[in-house]
């Protein structure tokens, strides 16, 4: 059977999912129930590092945990890389996105019932490595229900993102109100409840999946099997070993996972550049990514700082006292998972109503950048202000969104436009470096961050953020010719 010929089923048959193919739907279930159990956790992880033991938590310095969990997130992008060569070359994309569902389950089962730090270690460890593995097979299974010049891809990824962030809206309400009855492990627990429904959901209907899935498109030859084994085993020993010595630590984690994943993205860049298997114009597309990959991880940096900076200002500075009930602080990552709901499908819309006549890709990042920007310029108003209203967070997160929607789906799809035949997993894992890069900078700026330095924190984090924009936008002629007739 043809690769292409579970699309064109799909493309004309079947359309049952807002005119979409059926499986998006079960995708899309899938993604959500990954994404409720990813951020109910997030948030609830960082206060149970930094909260004082007689509150539950483990009582680390705030610099410390923020470093930690921004060290984590990226972790969970770094490890797209591993879920790319699994993807490729070792299991395909369809099993490795099973498997990797599987490690995410036991991790937050890990954090439900091992008390300690030692829980905190092997739950958020599996959680990384499962999610940043699913994450690459995801996109990939999502593309292959449509053709590469197929105008509804672009759509179809946003409908998988409002999926997402369904997921990302319920999972920290419903964490929150277990660990606000019963206490962090109980919220944990919760988490791994709703992996665990993901993972039925997937079981049941991955069998419907195009069989182009299940294949490994550029599979190891015994040597490399036997030497990318013994690469893992290396670089698992190394980390012990730091570990061990003293040398990485809770406050330098985050300058380790940038300086793994500025390696990590490197080598990919190389292995997609000078690999005969990448035609010419695969290989002219790469290099178009590069200032891509750039702009996204500038993006994520300002964006992930609602897991690190943003959940402390929403725990110390806004009045979560409404309507007489006092509101757990980490529904403040739920709101801006419903304005995507909200607005997502009016983005699905307007995208596919402009067809050939919507803005270039380069062009959209650019807007996504210069959009980001100012919402840390919002928090300027309230500098000073002791308990700051959460109407003003809602603002935030509403311009957070609007920036989002402009560049996470459209990158993720352009991502599999450009990808080469041979190595479509791989690519996307290159596009998750860049969220890798950004999520470890949103970690590593926060120890700039405290009530002093409010003022200058946010002038110039938004400062940056418009400036990569315009320098974006005055680049994206030769940006777009490189990309060989992808717009």
């Amino acid at each position: 059977m043809s690769a292409t010929a579970p699309v064109t089923e799909h493309k004309h048959h079947n359309r049952t999912f807002f005119g979409h193919p059926p499986m998006l739907a079960n995708l899309f279930t899938v993604e959500m129930w990954e994404r409720f159990s990813f951020y109910g956790m997030q948030v609830l992880a960082l206060y149970y590092l930094y909260f004082s033991i007689d509150k539950g938590g483990l009582g680390l310095p705030k610099e410390a945990a923020t470093s930690a969990m921004g060290a984590y997130g990226a972790t969970v992008y770094l490890m797209a890389i591993l879920g790319g060569i699994l993807g490729d070359r070792v299991l395909g994309p369809e099993r490795t996105l099973f498997y990797s569902a599987i490690g995410i389950m036991m991790g937050h089962i890990a954090l439900a019932v091992i008390p300690g730090a030692v829980g905190v270690i092997v739950g958020l460890l599996l959680v990384a490595i499962g999610s940043g593995c699913l994450k690459s097979s995801a996109s990939v299974l999502v593309g292959s229900l449509y053709n590469k010049d197929d105008p509804k891809r672009e759509a179809g990824f946003t409908l998988f993102y409002i999926g997402i962030n369904i997921g990302a809206l319920l999972g920290p309400a419903l964490t929150g109100w277990g660990w606000d009855m019963l206490g962090f492990h109980v919220g944990f627990g919760i988490a791994a409840l709703g992996m665990a429904a993901g993972l039925i959901q997937y079981t049941l209907t991955r069998k419907h999946l195009p069989e182009s899935v299940h294949e490994v498109t550029a599979p190891f030859t015994k040597h490399q099997n036997n030497t990318f084994i013994g690469i893992l085993a290396g670089v698992a020993l190394v980390t012990v070993l730091l570990v061990a010595l003293g040398w990485m630590t809770p406050g330098n984690l985050a300058t380790w996972v940038v300086s793994a994943v500025g390696i990590g993205a490197v080598a990919l860049f190389i292995q997609l550049l000078t690999s005969k298997k990448v035609t010419s114009i695969e290989r002219s597309r790469v290099w178009a990514f590069i200032p891509l990959w750039i702009a996204n991880a500038i993006f994520w940096a300002l964006y992930q700082q609602q897991f690190t900076i943003i959940p402390i200002y929403s725990e110390e500075r806004l009045d979560w006292h409404i309507l007489n009930m006092d509101l757990p602080p980490s529904l403040v990552n739920s709101l801006a998972p419903i304005f995507v709901i909200l607005l997502g499908t009016g983005f699905t819309a307007m995208w596919t109503k402009l067809g050939d006549r919507q803005p270039l890709t380069t062009t959209k990042f650019s807007l996504a950048l210069v959009t980001i920007g100012p919402a840390y310029w919002v928090f300027l108003t309230q500098v000073g202000v002791a308990k700051v209203a959460v109407f003003w967070m809602v603002i935030i997160m509403f311009i957070f969104t609007i920036a989002e929607l402009t560049i996470s789906p459209v990158g993720l799809a352009l991502t599999t436009r450009l990808a080469p035949e041979a190595y479509k997993v791989n690519m996307m894992a290159l596009y998750w470096t860049s969220l890798a890069m950004g999520t470890a900078f949103a970690g590593w700026c926060a120890k700039f961050y405290s009530i002093e330095t409010e003022v200058t924190y946010f002038t110039w984090v938004g400062v940056v953020s418009v400036i990569a924009g315009i320098v974006l936008f005055l680049c994206r002629s030769p940006v777009q010719k490189l990309m060989r007739g992808v717009k």
